[in-house]
């Protein structure tokens, strides 16, 4: 079928279903000759006894890891992240404002040293890796007294089938003590965030044999305890530059599985995805006019990392958080999405020890205060890591997530017409919904390698998308279809 021709998927009479409901037997193609199958949701008609409302398609499962991606996860090594998050913690501070001259001692080194394992793990990509440390002077603002030079470390590994689709993990290796403007007391920074910095650089190395569909970024920035300079300026650059950057993943604060009470969590890790951002950009109006606040970018990330990060695949649990950050807090994914890139969400370890964050390194009745390493765990570090990598991989591995995604609203009926633009990377789409009430999609429709879906189901009573699908089974993240 052509990118023209239209997939109509349908149900039995809505009257039949009102008159006690029953399973469907199957789905007409309008244009073309072939089929697909389709079920009703679970439980049938409109009882109460199972979901409401019933429709076509067949149960959304998780995606497959496919042997590459195993691969990768085996790989990730929790020595190497203990050995990185104990080699940025001898360089004594890491604060933003510290010394940028001294080889052994400061964010200097740190910066040094960390390019230079960039470079590293480059020399065995066969010429696909490239390290950059793009720099600037950060005049004087309330957290930066005099004028500093801000250093964000950036290994690139080029896609080979897409390489102008980008996707970027990063972690910020400043760190601080109670006093911000303390440029010169020990700050060890082991959680936050050598530990979401270890995730990247551990990511890089192992990726960098590789060879990706599409881009990956692997980053490290300063500048983030100080108001998030250095992740503002790398994406002020993309967007000058106007990079197509379809996935940012943040990892900050990774590196505990233990809470302040010493209940330990060693499989979860929250992931934060924002939903509407207040106030709203006008692009985001009609988003929120047709109730879609639940589906933005962000949270078909989100969605689309619980589906290839599952406890099979990663052994972790990933809990979906919808909000931007913690309450009232930030970090470096939301530079990415005010530059115009909204697919930004952050990693965070499920319960905070906020004794050993922004805090001086000292005792106190008896309790250790302070960012060290020995509160990390480096094995939950690399389940984090896994994560990540499952994600960032197959978002590469998949095509790009589809766009111009739009829904009829100008015929009033009660089936919906779905429309977007057809990308040659792609070899089918599906159509994927849920009701309103559900966090994840529950069905899954394939219709083909075309740019439109009739589906005999009424946007009213659910939330659609559209993914694209590879031609070796790699989906896409759902896009979700504005008017």
């Amino acid at each position: 079928m052509t990118s023209r021709e239209s997939v109509k998927f349908h149900l039995p009479t809505r009257r039949g279903f009102l008159a006690g409901g029953a399973a469907f037997a199957g789905a007409s193609v309008a244009a073309g000759t072939s089929s697909a199958s389709a079920t009703s949701g679970p439980g049938g008609g409109h009882d109460g006894g199972g979901q409401w409302p019933p429709g076509p398609g067949q149960p959304n499962t998780a995606q497959h890891a496919d042997h590459e991606l195993r691969a990768i996860l085996r790989e990730i090594d929790p020595e190497r992240i203990r050995h990185t998050v104990e080699t940025l913690v001898g360089f004594g501070t890491r604060s933003t404002i510290s010394t940028q001259n001294d080889p052994q001692h400061g964010i200097g080194a740190a910066r040094d040293w960390i390019a230079s394992q960039f470079q590293e793990y480059a020399a065995a990509s066969g010429g696909r890796m490239t390290v950059d440390v793009p720099s600037y002077i950060q005049p004087v603002a309330p957290r930066i007294p005099v004028p500093t030079r801000i250093s964000n470390i950036r290994a690139t590994l080029r896609g080979s089938a897409e390489p102008d689709r980008i996707y970027v993990v990063s972690g910020h290796y400043d760190s601080r003590v109670t006093d911000v403007l303390n440029g010169t007391s020990d700050a060890p920074g082991a959680d936050d965030d050598a530990s979401g910095t270890a995730v990247s650089m551990e990511l890089a190395r192992v990726m960098a044999k590789r060879a990706p569909r599409a881009t990956l970024v692997f980053l490290a920035v300063a500048g983030e305890e100080q108001g998030l300079f250095g992740s503002n300026f790398t994406a002020q650059q993309y967007a000058a530059a106007k990079a197509d950057i379809q996935g940012m993943l943040n990892n900050d604060i990774v590196g505990s599985s233990t809470a302040d009470d010493g209940t330990r969590d060693r499989r979860s890790v929250r992931l934060f995805a924002e939903g509407v951002l207040n106030p709203p950009p006008a692009s985001e109006l009609a988003r929120i006019a047709i109730g879609g606040e639940n589906d933005s970018p962000a949270r078909e990330l989100a969605r689309f990392v619980t589906e290839v990060a599952g406890r099979d695949v990663t052994g972790m649990e990933v809990r979906v958080i919808y909000r931007l950050d913690r309450f009232l807090r930030g970090g470096d994914h939301l530079s990415f999405i005010q530059n115009g890139f909204p697919a930004a969400v952050r990693f965070t370890e499920p319960n905070e020890n906020f004794d050993h964050q922004h805090q001086d390194v000292r005792v106190e009745n008896g309790v250790q205060f302070g960012d060290l390493p020995q509160f990390c765990d480096f094995d939950y570090i690399a389940g984090v890591a896994r994560v990540n990598g499952a994600g960032l991989w197959s978002l590469a591995a998949a095509p790009g997530t589809p766009r111009n995604v739009k829904v009829d609203a100008v015929q009033l009926t009660n089936n919906t017409v779905l429309t977007w633009t057809v990308d040659p990377a792609a070899a089918s789409y599906e159509v994927v919904w849920r009701p309103t009430t559900e966090p994840f999609w529950t069905h899954r429709i394939p219709v083909g390698k075309v740019g439109t879906a009739t589906i005999d189901l009424s946007k009213d009573n659910v939330i659609f998308g559209v993914r694209a699908i590879g031609p070796q089974g790699h989906r896409s993240p759902a896009a979700y279809p504005l008017v």
